[in-house]
């Protein structure tokens, strides 16, 4: 079934970041959210992760981006 939802900024922006991140679409993070809040959740097979890419700094340091906040990129 379609339907439309209104988000707030700021929630588009980490919902449609989180699943970037996560290698899924908007729909398919949102159809998981809301099997996981009614409690039925099917049986599905382990989705891939993606790796958040790690930049290599000068002089041999890396730049771990595992915690920084993508918010402040799409604002």
């Amino acid at each position: 079934m379609r339907t439309t939802i209104d988000l707030p900024d700021a929630l588009f922006r980490k919902t449609k970041a989180t699943a970037a991140m996560r290698g899924s679409s908007m729909k398919e993070l949102i159809v998981r959210a809301v099997e996981r809040e009614v409690g039925h959740a099917p049986a599905r097979a382990k989705t891939k992760q993606a790796k958040l890419p790690v930049i290599h700094r000068w002089k041999g340091r890396k730049l771990d981006l595992t915690n920084f906040d993508f918010d402040d990129l799409l604002g």
